[in-house]
């Protein structure tokens, strides 16, 4: 009995001792699996959801501020729309040769303003954009003397039917209205004559430039725009029957008196009255 339970012991003791060892394998494999090294790993992947986080909140911020512009930029889009039917309405009055002027003159700013798309409109400040005063515009640039743009003043289509048949023929309100301009342009290119230094003008304009100065000191043209019938060249008003019938519209309606100086017969622009 004696022998069997000594040989008994032994087998617990081997037993425990294998148990042991076979936990000691799983530890080191375990170890293996999941080495020291994993802690840095983890905090890595920490900082790098932290970042993501503060990035997804960043782009919240960033669309509820552009909820908050949508109402703004609507605001801003109507004021757009409504100015753009009045510079249509304008627009449609102005006669077709005096928007070929203005494009052949600038033609680098037209193309920007049909190019030009609108931009967005974002992160507005509500109380400046409702409460706060609009800022007063900038005084316009000072003109020399003289070089200032004569007026523009266009007939309407009530002036136009007011004239009798008779008078009236067959002209229209678009070859009147582009005559005018053509006869601001002459007064126009006048004006820039008389300015002109002697050092800038070749001798025989030159010489045109002095006479134009002594008629602009004469008696009833001084202070006003001013061409003579020699200029008159196109491209709307010519010295034709349909350019002879537009003058006597023009004078009956105010817009133009005519007096002779010399052999010159000066034709002045006038304001209607």
């Amino acid at each position: 009995m004696d022998m069997k339970g000594s040989g008994s012991s032994l087998d617990s003791i081997i037993s425990s001792f294998n148990t042991r060892i076979t936990e000691l394998q799983e530890l080191v494999i375990g170890r293996n699996m999941y080495p020291a090294s994993s802690i840095t790993d983890l905090s890595a992947v920490d900082a790098s959801l932290k970042a993501m986080e503060l990035q997804v909140q960043a782009i919240k911020d960033r669309l509820r501020e552009e909820i908050e512009a949508i109402p703004k930029a609507k605001k801003l889009i109507d004021a757009s729309l409504r100015q753009q039917k009045k510079l249509q309405s304008i627009c449609s009055h102005v006669p077709s040769n005096l928007l070929d002027r203005l494009a052949a003159s600038n033609p680098g700013s037209s193309r920007r303003l049909m190019s030009e798309t609108p931009k967005q409109c974002t992160n507005f400040d509500n109380e400046k954009l409702e409460e706060e005063p609009a800022a007063p515009p900038p005084p316009p640039p000072k003109e020399k003397k003289g070089r200032a743009p004569p007026p523009l003043w266009f007939i309407t289509v009530d002036e136009l039917d007011s004239l009798s048949s008779y008078m009236r023929g067959r002209l229209t309100l678009e070859k009147v209205n582009a005559a005018i301009s053509d006869m601001a342009m002459y007064a126009e290119a006048n004006a820039h004559l008389i300015a002109a230094p002697k050092k800038k003008l070749a001798e025989n304009i030159w010489e045109k430039a002095l006479e134009l100065r002594d008629i602009a000191m004469t008696e009833g043209v001084k202070g006003k725009y001013f061409f003579l019938e020699t200029d008159i060249k196109g491209p709307s008003l010519k010295l034709d029957n349909t350019g002879k019938a537009i003058l006597t519209v023009l004078r009956h309606l105010g817009r133009i008196s005519e007096i002779r100086i010399g052999h010159h017969r000066v034709i002045i622009l006038s304001k209607p009255q």
